[in-house]
């Protein structure tokens, strides 16, 4: 269910939140090492959230629905099937510089690292999806991050993909479009 499972991590402390109270409910959790709980006979704060029956019965029935539907399972598989598919876009466009992805957390990373124009493409694209109805965020300044919910079916999650890759080829020919044009004025500033 996490990252440190999957990578042979042992975190000191594991925080848990948003998905946890199943995105309706306001819940978190912290998970620490036993020899890390030095106050446990103390309250350190009080937050609205904290001790809502409401919210522990919302994440109690959130780690069920994803245990009980196999929704693990489901989001190995369809971050695969994602993987393939946004491997294959990278080979196409030359625009992405790579793509990474655990589960149904993906990025693909839009040029380089740090790059002005890195940046100013991503957020292209990142527009260009959000008016064909595809909302997500920039990590990094070019690093468009995927983070479907585990319940995605995956005509959706292809639908998705279906929607970035047309942002993409249409920032790609956009791109070109105004290099060529930066090139033509530059060669009659030559002459």
């Amino acid at each position: 269910m996490f990252v440190c499972e999957q990578t042979g991590c042992v975190p000191d402390m594991l925080v848990l939140g948003k998905g946890l109270g199943g995105g309706i409910m306001p819940m978190a959790a912290l998970i620490a090492r036993p020899e890390l709980d030095i106050a446990a006979d103390r309250a350190l704060g009080h937050y609205t959230h904290e001790k809502s029956s409401v919210g522990c019965a919302a994440a109690l029935a959130t780690l069920e629905v994803i245990e009980e539907e196999g929704l693990l399972a489901a989001a190995r598989e369809l971050g695969r099937h994602a993987l393939e598919r946004l491997g294959v876009m990278a080979r196409r466009h030359a625009w992405i510089g790579a793509v990474r992805g655990i589960g149904l957390y993906l990025g693909v990373e839009i040029g380089q690292c740090g790059e002005h124009d890195a940046n100013a493409a991503a957020e292209r694209v990142m527009y260009r999806c959000l008016d064909a109805g595809l909302s997500f965020k920039l990590g990094g300044g070019n690093v468009v991050t995927l983070c479907p919910p585990l319940t995605i079916a995956r005509p959706d999650l292809d639908r998705a993909l279906d929607i970035l890759e047309g942002a993409i080829a249409a920032s790609d020919r956009s791109a070109g479009r105004r290099s060529a044009a930066r090139t033509d004025r530059h060669r009659r500033g030559s002459m």
